[in-house]
């Protein structure tokens, strides 16, 4: 069977989430969730809104992006504020956080989709997402939530193109994940760890820097940039900016990763055969 284009994808995206005739899409403006609910408005026009989900495993300024999208796009969004870490069993941080949290913030935006007769859930996975470890899905699949790129394939670097191609403004925004994802499993996640960790990434995005983790090992803080931005990151005044921020949140140890960024590098290790 010849592989379908990029544009046949497109438009088999926008016809099947027409087919539905009203949904919310779990917004969380990030790429991938800003070109799904691009497409949506586009298929749905005023049959559609936006679920923003608020708590402190997302940096501020994402909530802030996303809203002010919904408001460029004009579609009525709605926010839930949680907080993550009541949900038992997650501060623990086993290998299936993820699993917690994705179950109990989706039934809550059920719950307003249902108050919002809305016909349907989107969520905004693509087709490289089911290479990945990610324990959420099963939560996706129990309650019902429908990932609309994923069931056409579009890829991520497919979904980069055609949002670029359509001048949808988060087309280049770089990969992003909760902020408990920068904590090893098995220790816990705590508000403390989640600002020190945000407080951190946001001051390297204020120094130029695009794509980055900082890794909670305790006292130490790592580093993950982009290979090529190993030098501008040891330049002197660079080097002791950081050094100084970061022992001023609160971390006494600063490393640099030298394998660099990689999504995901946390599952790394994993027996899959015993999770």
């Amino acid at each position: 069977m010849q592989e379908k284009s990029t544009k046949e994808k497109y438009d088999e995206l926008k016809e099947y989430i027409s087919s539905f005739g009203s949904g919310a899409v779990a917004y969380s403006g990030g790429t991938d969730s800003t070109f799904l609910l691009y497409v949506a408005k586009k298929a749905l026009g005023r049959n559609l809104i936006a679920v923003i989900s608020v708590s402190s495993l997302i940096p501020e300024y994402e909530v802030r992006e996303a809203k002010d999208y919904c408001k460029t796009l004009g579609v009525k969004q709605l926010s839930i504020e949680q907080d993550i870490l009541d949900i038992e069993g997650f501060s623990a941080n086993p290998t299936d956080r993820c699993y917690l949290c994705k179950n109990e913030i989706f039934k809550n935006i059920k719950r307003i989709a249902l108050k919002e007769n809305m016909n349907a859930i989107f969520e905004g996975s693509n087709a490289d997402d089911e290479s990945d470890y990610r324990p959420g899905c099963k939560a996706l699949k129990e309650l019902g939530i429908i990932s609309p790129l994923q069931k056409v394939g579009l890829t991520k670097k497919e979904i980069r193109e055609l949002s670029r191609l359509k001048n949808i403004p988060m087309w280049d925004k770089p990969s992003s994940a909760c902020l408990a994802s920068r904590i090893p499993y098995g220790e816990e996640v705590n508000e403390n760890k989640l600002k020190m960790i945000e407080k951190c990434e946001n001051y390297l995005r204020e120094l130029g820097f695009r794509q980055y983790r900082v890794r909670h090992y305790g006292l130490m803080a790592k580093v993950e940039i982009l290979p090529e931005d190993f030098d501008k990151f040891m330049e002197e005044k660079t080097r002791f900016m950081v050094e100084q921020y970061f022992k001023h949140v609160g971390f006494v140890h600063i490393a640099l990763d030298i394998s660099g960024f990689k999504s995901g590098k946390m599952n790394e290790g994993l027996d899959m055969h015993n999770i």
